[in-house]
């Protein structure tokens, strides 16, 4: 199991959750503010199995604007230990 940390831009996170939900994907997201995109911005978790991390991926870059003045997305992912949905 691995969990995707997606750090973007406050106004991509619609279209990118948007899109997430649309291929069956949950999220959780964050308001949050930080160092790595120098402005508001918003950090999107969503947990996947590992042979759908590049998926997820695909899916966020594609509903990120072409052309990023500010924005664009840094993502990180981790493995998980344990997972339960209770």
């Amino acid at each position: 199991m691995k969990l995707i940390l997606a750090i973007i831009n406050h106004d991509d996170a619609n279209t990118v959750t948007q899109a997430l939900t649309k291929k069956g994907f949950s999220s959780t997201k964050l308001a949050t503010t930080g160092g790595f995109l120098m402005a508001g911005n918003v950090t999107i978790l969503i947990g996947v199995d590992e042979e759908k991390v590049q998926t997820v991926i695909d899916i966020i870059y594609p509903s990120m604007p072409v052309e990023v003045v500010v924005g664009g997305a840094t993502i990180f992912v981790v493995d998980i230990e344990r997972f339960e949905r209770v």
